[in-house]
């Protein structure tokens, strides 16, 4: 964006296709690469939930061998075939997850260019609060697709595949639904953990402030439990803690970020 003067509305919709144009290149670029390495990385890192040798699973394995825990939970050996009944569903899947990989990947520079638009309108304190909320928006997004990937969809996929309703209903995973269901717990995770982020630029719009988010910090908890439990429906505490814990660090992490108003400091 051009420095020193002062563009037009149609000036900012001008540098705003350009952004608009190079995250869009990026993507391209990303989902062919994704897509040429793709029946490597399905074998290797989307389906790896499906196998015995998952490292979470090792790690469930380990905590049950070193606390001498002998449920299940702990020590089953987990595999999972899935089924196909689509004629198209490979060649759609195959797209679809080298797109969705792109859009995770370049989440940083999605996050450099909206950096790029907006810093030319800040002033210099703004901008240092802005950089360092991209910062921390970036990392917290990974952080969280990466517990997503490891801890909880093992953990709700090992669930719900293994659940029972009835001694006659045989279970049959569909790869539709095993990847409906990957890609949208993963990035749901990710975005989960944006929400310091948020809650940051809400407080800088007055929306909400710190007193708000301590004053209902109990509330808060009990809404964190039960969207840990809507998002892994297992039957035992460790899983739910698993989601929540994060979850709710999360929302103490949003009212350490906040600054205290003049109000709140005097108080």
């Amino acid at each position: 964006m051009s420095e020193g003067k002062e563009l037009t509305f149609w000036e900012h919709l001008d540098e705003l296709r350009k952004v608009l144009i190079r995250v869009l290149c990026v993507w391209l670029v990303l989902g062919i690469a994704y897509f040429s390495a793709m029946p490597y990385l399905f074998d290797k890192v989307v389906l790896a939930p499906c196998n015995n040798d998952f490292i979470f699973y090792d790690l469930l394995r380990y905590i049950g061998e070193r606390l001498r825990w002998k449920d299940d939970f702990f020590t089953q050996d987990f595999h999972v075939k899935l089924v196909n009944i689509n004629l198209a569903a490979p060649f759609l899947i195959h797209m679809s997850t080298a797109f969705w990989m792109a859009v995770v990947t370049a989440a940083p520079y999605l996050f450099y260019e909206v950096w790029r638009f907006v810093s030319p309108a800040l002033y210099p304190h703004e901008m240092r609060g802005v950089r360092k909320a991209l910062r921390i928006g970036t990392l917290m997004f990974f952080v969280g697709v990466l517990i997503g990937y490891f801890m909880v969809y093992p953990l709700t996929f090992r669930f719900l595949s293994t659940y029972r309703l009835s001694s006659f209903i045989e279970n049959q995973i569909s790869l539709n639904s095993y990847i409906d269901n990957f890609m949208m717990l993963i990035l749901c995770m990710g975005l989960a953990f944006e929400l310091p982020l948020v809650t940051w630029l809400l407080s800088l719009l007055g929306i909400v402030h710190r007193r708000m988010l301590r004053k209902y910090r109990r509330h808060a908890a009990v809404l964190i439990v039960i969207v840990a439990a809507v998002i892994t429906p297992t039957g035992d505490p460790f899983t739910l803690a698993v989601v929540a814990i994060p979850l709710y660090l999360l929302y103490e992490l949003s009212i350490l970020m906040m600054k205290d108003k003049p109000a709140e400091a005097e108080e």
